[in-house]
């Protein structure tokens, strides 16, 4: 067995294996960027080195820095945790060059998984499914055009060497083939290094099943059952659950049997996945193999009860597998929901920003919190925006949906925009819990899960009235402590006149609406004029943004985060951003200019199409930034002239800066 391993990745995968191995009595290193100097996986691994700036292809893509930093903490072994260097076969082969074991499959099965051409053609060879497509090495556009109109519209076009739904595309018909295959090949090259493209028939109402593959260096291969990964966004997980529902013991059987011999046929060791795609019928397709441990294993963990890290560490260091596969029962159901810093309002855009305010449910024996980030930690535009995984499990899947939606109700997070409320509104939706969702699912859905924000309720104002008056209380309190007269009348915020009755009046806004309550001050809380009526209230605030509140009468309990002139509310299990308006302000600046187009997040330009003096049309694409793994298209809100193109391809930008901008077109 191993005596020490370096994790070479970060978050709450490090913080996995970290906990894997030392329940295996083996001591971990840990690597990190500058931008995570502070981060948890450095604080709890017995030794942690600096491996580079905060950009990924800088420190924890640099195989060099990485293998300096595993010598030098004299490590007999890596793990790579998932993305980074985890599918990365020049990596693996690095590894085995300085005498360290890689904690992976072999670089040969790395390889014949990475290209998505070539383990096609080997899942033929092996007779496991394939859905109709063009595989070939001929990447010309008149080849892909006519490969397209081959296997008929509508199609889906696939980066040949990676994953995550980055280079993919869905062409409805020929005139859109052309620009969907630049794109795809540029974020392709950006993402892997390599631009080819393969292209499949688009299946309708398609879902997602994967299965979880294990093989030792003795030539024993088993599976641990299923994983139904289909409601997805931009290609990307966002609820997966094991079992998968609707899976009957037959189909189950075929299904895995097709795996075990996919991992057959490449002459697999360590853990995997095979991916399929299953039609309206039920018939099933090879999609791809990652060649690593998934983001969410722990369904299979929590179904089966095994440690798949501890089965990684034990196959790495030539131990067979531990259990054989009559041995491998299935217990109860789980779901996973990544917690994701993302607006879903706005097309799952990546956010950024320092979490103010961070309260995850405790782990027991029902659910199981997977996180890499702390209250006060910022998540920044270098890294995947992932903040937790909430794992739940009970003995069947309509009890394991409960916990996960008990558990996503109390989670509170402030500072960041999340979709949390998203994940909740599909997990509470009549259509996943009657399973058996198909991929489609979100976009068929949207409406639901994605509805217009709802204005602020009365209640919701009297909290956020009372954070505002208690805080400044609390602050007028504690600088009259300071100060030479703490009993002076001047350091009083609580409405006190020599004569008549103190009032006062705050003002939000609430989304593009403003808001405006009547505060009185009473001797014992105070008197608010809301929409809907007066009210009498009156709370406690507990130092961390907790606040008890008697309303009218009611007692609320409820959490409100207050970040410069921002205030988060979460009560009853929701979450309503307000902004105090602060009257003597100027408003110069605080708006974007109607005629400018400004960088939605941090970010780095990878494509410009518009210079000074071009004529544009609504909805144009100008500029395309790269930010958090994905591309983002900045588009002509109005139809006019470029007035100025303010950054070239390879800036970095800022977010909130502007792009691009436009003299509208006069409509006279």
């Amino acid at each position: 067995m191993f005596d020490r391993i370096l994790i070479a990745n970060r978050g709450e995968i490090a913080r996995r294996v970290i906990r894997s191995a030392r329940r295996m009595g083996i001591s971990t290193i840990a690597v990190y960027s500058e931008a995570d100097a502070r981060a948890r996986h450095v604080a709890e691994a017995d030794a942690a080195y600096l491996v580079g700036p905060a950009p990924a292809r800088e420190s924890y893509l640099d195989i060099e820095a990485i293998l300096d930093a595993a010598r030098r903490g004299g490590a007999d072994a890596v793990h790579p945790g998932y993305g980074f260097l985890s599918e990365n076969a020049d990596f693996a082969e690095a590894c085995a060059a300085a005498g360290i074991v890689f904690i992976g499959p072999p670089p040969a099965a790395i390889r014949s998984m990475g290209s998505k051409s070539a383990a096609k053609a080997l899942m033929a060879e092996a007779g496991v499914p394939l859905v109709p497509g063009y595989h070939g090495e001929d990447q010309g556009m008149a080849t892909l055009a006519a490969a397209a109109d081959e296997i008929g519209y509508p199609v889906l076009i696939k980066a040949s060497a990676g994953g995550g739904g980055r280079g993919m595309r869905i062409v409805a018909d020929q005139a859109a083939l052309a620009a969907a295959v630049e794109g795809a090949k540029r974020e392709s090259a950006s993402a892997f290094g390599d631009d080819r493209l393969l292209i499949e028939k688009y299946l309708e109402a398609p879902r997602h099943i994967e299965f979880q593959i294990f093989a030792d260096s003795h030539g024993n291969h088993v599976h641990l059952f299923e994983r139904d990964c289909s409601v997805q966004r931009r290609y990307q997980k966002v609820i997966e659950e094991a079992p998968a529902p609707g899976m009957g013991a037959e189909r189950r059987a075929e299904m895995g049997a097709a795996a075990v011999a996919a991992a057959a046929a490449i002459g697999y060791v360590g853990a995997g996945t095979v991916e399929f795609i299953t039609d309206s019928s039920g018939k099933f397709y090879f999609m791809e193999m990652n060649t690593r441990l998934q983001v969410e294993h722990p369904v299979t963990e929590m179904i089966t009860g095994q440690d798949l890290v501890e089965w990684q560490i034990r196959v790495a260091a030539g131990a067979p597998l531990p259990l054989g596969q009559g041995d491998i029962a299935c217990r109860g159901h789980a779901f996973e929901a990544r917690l994701y810093a993302e607006d879903p309002a706005r097309d799952f855009l990546p956010a950024t920003g320092r979490l103010a305010h961070l309260r995850l449910p405790d782990d027991d024996a029902h659910i199981r919190v997977d996180s890499g980030v702390v209250q006060g930690d910022e998540v920044s535009p270098h890294y995947d925006p992932m903040i937790a995984k909430l794992i739940a499990w009970d003995t069947d899947r309509d009890a394991a949906l409960r916990r996960l939606r008990t558990a996503l109700a109390g989670t509170e997070i402030a500072g960041v925009t999340t979709n949390a409320g998203f994940l909740a509104a599909v997990a509470a939706h009549p259509a996943f819990r009657a399973g058996g969702v198909d991929t489609g699912f979100i976009a068929r859905h949207g409406a639901d899960l994605l509805p217009d924000a709802a204005p602020a309720g009365d209640e919701v104002l009297a909290l956020a009235c009372l954070g505002v008056l208690l805080a400044r209380a609390q602050e007028s309190a504690a600088a009259a402590a300071r100060s030479a007269d703490p009993y002076s009348p001047w350091s009083r915020v609580d409405g006190w006149r020599l004569n008549g009755i103190g009032s006062d009046t705050l003002h939000f806004r609430d989304g593009a609406a403003e808001v405006e309550v009547g505060v009185v001050f009473q001797p014992a809380g105070y008197r608010l004029s809301l929409p809907g009526g007066a009210v009498e209230v009156r709370g406690e605030l507990d130092g961390s943004g907790g606040l008890i509140a008697d309303i009218g009468g009611a007692r609320v309990s409820a959490s409100v985060i207050r970040r410069d002139d921002r205030l988060t509310v979460i009560a009853d299990r929701r979450t309503h951003e307000l902004v105090l308006v602060d009257r003597l302000a100027l408003a110069a600046g605080q708006e974007a200019a109607a005629g400018s187009l400004r960088a939605p997040m941090p970010g780095k330009v990878i494509a410009v199409h518009a210079a000074a003096g071009d004529a544009v049309e609504v909805g144009q694409t100008l500029m395309v930034l790269e930010a958090m793994k994905m591309e983002h298209g900045i588009s002509a809100p109005v139809a006019g002239t470029v007035a100025a193109v303010h950054f070239a391809v390879g800036d970095m930008v800022e977010d909130g800066a502007e792009l691009i901008a436009l003299d509208a077109a006069d409509d006279g």
